[in-house]
């Protein structure tokens, strides 16, 4: 490999432009989701996350990676070339990177990398906003192993004809579905790239359905429609690395960042439940657990949410005069609307507020877990349900 040139450390003053101060999503970001599954929750996921998206230029794009592709050391995080812990070789920002023509190996400059390639959603010599310049799928890359990527979809390399430094690896395909060529990504960063196509045919659901015809590359995953979008090899591939290499801090970061340039989010990193809700099996059980602090102020509930592998979407509290007993269990498939006696909360907000109390006289309270709404709603009653009693005053 050639050598590349050592440079003086270069002093940037951040940020290169404006941004909004703000990181995690609004309390209630997803609640037009909550209960869906399918074909439906990938809308409403569409719906959500194209509000407040503000598209940037592509030449921004590399102020950008300063924020959200950033090491602790300071350098580019590159998924193409990145061996965690032990990379073999690593970038400056701004002084290493390149802009045009092609690299005769890696390790001389990095660049921007389309990871849903351009030519599939349209001429690749065109520059199509706002997927072009969407940085939920164009990452800082080695300008080399980017050219040899090429437009190839994510796959399974059992024989490469090509492996990276790092170890990704390019060569015909050896899953059922598709046998042409394709790049495989080390296990780390699998999970990363498989939560960006989720994100893709969601963000882009409008768009998609003529995408398949664009690429005979983009032909061999995509099925023509809106939903499921992926041919099923596709969505079991998709789904297993997003399985087998959960969501991680990189992400959870990055996501922020995103979010704080360009207005969304990628919701499959916030809620990666959500993969399976829209490809995989669908419903889930009921939620694991019970909310742990639950606590009262006059008539004002406070709790801490479920935790675990299945999270709810929300939670019934029920209220009673006469005692905990009094409060009655409520029935699966039967959801219960609100009134005096009853609140329902959606999952995240962990606060409600009774009003109309009558001062001096004791309330019993407790809250029931649910996934989904209407006829499908699922109440945890077994286990200790959570109570609190409490005097108006």
């Amino acid at each position: 490999m050639l050598m590349r040139k050592l440079f003086f450390s270069l002093v940037f003053i951040y940020p290169l432009f404006t941004l909004p101060v703000f990181g995690q999503p609004p309390v209630g970001y997803y609640n037009n989701a909550a209960g869906l599954t399918g074909e439906e929750l990938k809308t409403s996921l569409h719906e959500i996350i194209i509000q407040g998206h503000n598209p940037i230029w592509y030449s921004e794009v590399w102020s950008s990676f300063l924020l959200t592709d950033i090491k602790s050391n300071g350098k580019v995080w590159d998924m193409y070339s990145d061996i965690p812990g032990n990379p073999p070789y690593e970038y400056e920002f701004i002084e290493d990177q390149c802009t045009e023509g092609s690299v005769p190996e890696e390790g001389i400059c990095y660049n921007r990398e389309h990871s849903w390639p351009r030519s599939w959603y349209g001429p690749a010599g065109n520059e199509i906003y706002p997927m072009h310049s969407d940085l939920f799928h164009v990452y800082p890359t080695d300008a080399f192993v980017n050219q040899m990527r090429s437009n190839y979809p994510f796959g399974v390399v059992a024989n490469p004809d090509w492996v990276s430094e790092n170890g990704s690896k390019v060569g015909l395909n050896s899953i059922p579905g598709y046998n042409g060529l394709a790049f495989e990504p080390i296990d780390e960063y699998k999970g990363d790239f498989a939560r960006t196509y989720f994100y893709m045919v969601t963000r882009y659901e409008d768009l998609v359905e003529s995408w398949q015809s664009e690429s005979p590359m983009a032909a061999a995953i995509l099925d023509g429609t809106s939903y499921p979008a992926f041919q099923e090899w596709y969505i079991d591939l998709l789904i297993s690395w997003h399985e087998q290499d959960p969501v991680s801090e990189k992400e959870i970061t990055r996501n922020n960042a995103v979010y704080n340039i360009q207005g969304n989010r990628n919701p499959f990193i916030d809620r990666p439940e959500f993969v399976n809700y829209i490809w995989g099996t669908g419903l889930s059980d009921e939620p694991e657990n019970h909310v742990t602090g639950f606590s009262a102020n006059t008539i004002t509930l406070n709790w801490t949410d479920a935790a675990g592998p299945i999270l709810p979407d929300g939670y019934l509290i029920r209220m009673s005069v006469e005692g905990f007993e009094q409060i009655e269990i409520p029935t699966d498939g039967i959801p219960v609307e609100n009134d005096f006696w009853n609140r329902n909360v959606m999952y995240g907000e962990e606060t409600v507020t009774f009003g109309g109390l009558t001062s001096s006289i004791i309330y019993y309270f407790k809250i029931f877990s649910y996934k989904r709404n209407g006829e499908t709603i699922d109440y945890k009653t077994d286990g200790e349900i959570p109570r609190v009693k409490i005097t108006a005053k």
